[in-house]
Parts: structure tokens; sequence; C-alpha cells
């Protein structure tokens, strides 16, 4: 038996108990060319690594109050371990959703620890309505033509979604 999977990670060990054969949780991280990383919230999903390739080397163009998406942390999973290793100066990712304002689609276990070390703002790179469709794997309808939402509080002068917790950068 090789010693090596057909991508070059080490094989697997056989674990010695069955406690240890228990399945876990597999932790968030860079993925392969042969993985996706990906974010769902009910019906909808993301393909994340799309997104961070849309949003590399982009300055954020918002600032995020963590205070104000706390209580959306109760419908994401959180690894704690994972949250704990996060850097909080990499911006999160937020896209437009149609009939429902903005969302965070990459940064949780960062805005996770934001709250829980007290950090006040965040940084966020924002997709256009095109680039969230373009790493929407599926849920939701497609954007109206300006890209919003007509309920979105949208100022336009002061490039702020009150609501969203979103502030220029």
């Amino acid at each position: 038996m090789s010693d090596c999977t057909t991508t070059g990670q080490p094989a697997p060990k056989t674990p010695a108990t069955a406690e240890a054969a228990a399945p876990t949780t597999p932790e968030p991280g860079p993925v392969d060319s042969s993985e996706v990383e990906w974010f769902q919230i009910l019906a909808w999903r993301w393909n994340i690594t799309t997104a961070k390739q849309l949003a590399k080397d982009r300055e954020p163009q918002a600032r995020l109050d963590p205070a104000a998406w706390k209580a959306m942390l109760g419908v994401i999973t959180i690894n704690t371990e994972h949250a704990a290793r996060v850097d909080l100066t990499e911006p999160l990712i937020v896209a437009p959703v149609p009939n429902g304002g903005m969302l965070i689609i990459d940064g949780w276990h960062r805005l996770h620890k934001a709250l829980n070390t007290g950090v006040t703002e965040l940084q966020a790179v924002i997709l256009t309505a095109e680039e969230e469709l373009a790493c929407r794997i599926f849920g939701g309808e497609p954007h109206n033509d300006d890209g919003y939402d007509e309920y979105e509080e949208y100022d336009e002068d002061e490039h702020e979604c009150a609501e969203d917790g979103l502030a220029d950068a």
C-alpha cells in the first residue's frame, strides 16, 4: 500500500479504535484545483473560490461593523478553532443579493473572531451584481437592471447601505 494519494498528499492512517474512526468536521481553508470552496445559506450557494478570484488585489470599498451582523451568526456554522486562527486584515467579501440587500459571502469566521476580540470594524470588498451572479451556484433570481433590490436603502451620495452595516472604506 502506498504512503501517498494520487494528489501527492500523505495517505490517511488507519485508525486504531472506532472512536478515532469517527467522522470529523472538515476544516475551512484553502482548496486545491480539484475542489471548490463554497458558502451556503438557506437555498442559496456561492462559489467562494470564484468570489476570491474576482476580489483578488482589490482595495476594500467598505467598512463593516461586526455588531450589525451578530444576529446572522445564529444561522451560520462556525468552526471556533478555525475562527481563532483567521487573519482579520483580510477583507470580507460582500455581495448584493436580489430582494435581500447585502450579504457576507466570505468572512463569517473573521466576523466571529472580531466580535469575540472586540474588533469594531472590518474591511470588505463588495462584488457587483454581475460578479455575484457569476459566483452564485444556485438560489434566487437574477438582479434587476441596476443591481439593487427596490427595497434596499442605498444612498448613492454616501455609498452606504445603512440597514446592512456597511460604510465607505
